[in-house]
């Protein structure tokens, strides 16, 4: 089996991860935080999730994002 303890986003999916950053900041705070086009016109977590697992820059912020928050 292949451990991770060292990664703290082990074992979270990225729609998880994205779902909980909405419900904390909302689309408004969450697309001046990280200005990309899919957080900031007609946002969706399907549209986001598509292009963040297309782009790994964009996924890259959000996971920093998730990291620093405070939850």
């Amino acid at each position: 089996m292949n451990k991770q303890p060292n990664n703290p986003l082990h074992g979270i999916t990225l729609e998880n991860l994205l779902t909980r950053l909405v419900e904390r900041y909302g689309w408004e705070e969450l697309g001046r935080r990280i200005d990309i086009r899919c957080f900031n016109w007609e946002p969706s977590i399907k549209s986001s999730l598509k292009f963040l697992r297309k782009t790994p820059w964009a996924r890259e912020k959000v996971e920093q994002l998730y990291l620093k928050t405070k939850w």
